[in-house]
């Protein structure tokens, strides 16, 4: 077999970030920096710098189907993650499309869903009404929910505020939703970054020191995308996640930064550390 044909393919289905720093831009820089080849299927367009939301704008229901349609029926897809997807009608549309490529094939490919709610800059990107639609109609699919605390406290109804209250948000979500979740500490404060695996009916536990001073965004995007590219590598789950967390860890302490014309500081995470 001609080894190009080997290299392992991952889909991203999420929005696009105009500073490249976040969304789909991020996603394909992780995956090459983990030898994967990828895949894009946009879901809407945000018009944005590091800690600034000025637009953002949805694509047609019609244009998400047709994207994720020809990529699933051309290529080998060995994993997917879903980023940013703006709205209900979105994440009801790719829950149905990914169940009926399930039907055809009898193989449901691993999905990591990152449920973008909120960006780092505060700006709401996801619609109310599409939690509902995440929870009824596009979870049940996931081989693994990754939420921030401020994500996973939406998702609750409750504040997460120490790393007990993690640990008993982690095991709640699990028992809701009946998948596997990664709760993220990294709003937390404290020394090291903590995050939470929920999987298999055991917590694992992955930490990193913090890194002070650094004001980007995409990291959870960015962590999100490094889990697909190493579920579609063939690694476990918890590798994965191991593999995922040294590699966004240093993408944030090896940040780039720029000035703006206001001579203000511009961070964002460096996928090439």
């Amino acid at each position: 077999m001609d080894n190009r044909s080997s290299i392992p393919v991952a889909l991203t289905i999420a929005g696009s970030d105009s500073s490249a720093g976040a969304g789909i831009q991020a996603d394909l820089k992780t995956f090459g920096a983990f030898g994967v080849y990828g895949l894009t299927a946009l879901t809407c367009v945000v018009a944005e710098t590091p800690g600034l939301v000025t637009r953002i704008e949805p694509v047609s229901l019609e244009m998400v189907r047709a994207q994720i349609d020809v990529l699933l029926r051309s290529f080998p897809v060995a994993a997917i993650k879903t980023g940013l997807l703006f709205s209900s009608e979105i994440v009801s549309e790719v829950a149905r499309i990914l169940r009926a490529s399930t039907a055809k094939t009898g193989a449901a490919v691993p999905l990591v869903i990152d449920p973008v709610m909120v960006a780092t800059s505060g700006d709401l990107l996801l619609r109310d009404d599409a939690i509902e639609s995440y929870e009824r109609d596009l979870f049940p699919f996931a081989a693994l929910v990754t939420p921030n605390l401020g994500e996973a406290a939406r998702l609750l109804g409750e504040p997460i505020r120490d790393l007990a209250a993690m640990r008993e948000a982690g095991a709640r979500l699990t028992k809701k939703y009946g998948v596997p979740v990664l709760l993220k500490g990294g709003h937390l404060a404290g020394e090291h970054a903590i995050d939470l695996l929920f999987a298999a009916g055991k917590v694992v536990e992955f930490s990193a020191p913090f890194s002070r001073g650094v004001a980007t965004h995409g990291t959870g995007c960015t962590y999100s995308a490094g889990i697909a590219a190493g579920l579609a590598n063939g690694l476990s789950l918890e590798d994965a996640v191991r593999g995922a967390k040294k590699f966004v860890t240093a993408s944030i302490a090896q940040y780039l930064a720029w000035e703006t014309s206001q001579g203000l500081p511009l961070h964002a995470l460096n996928h090439s550390p």
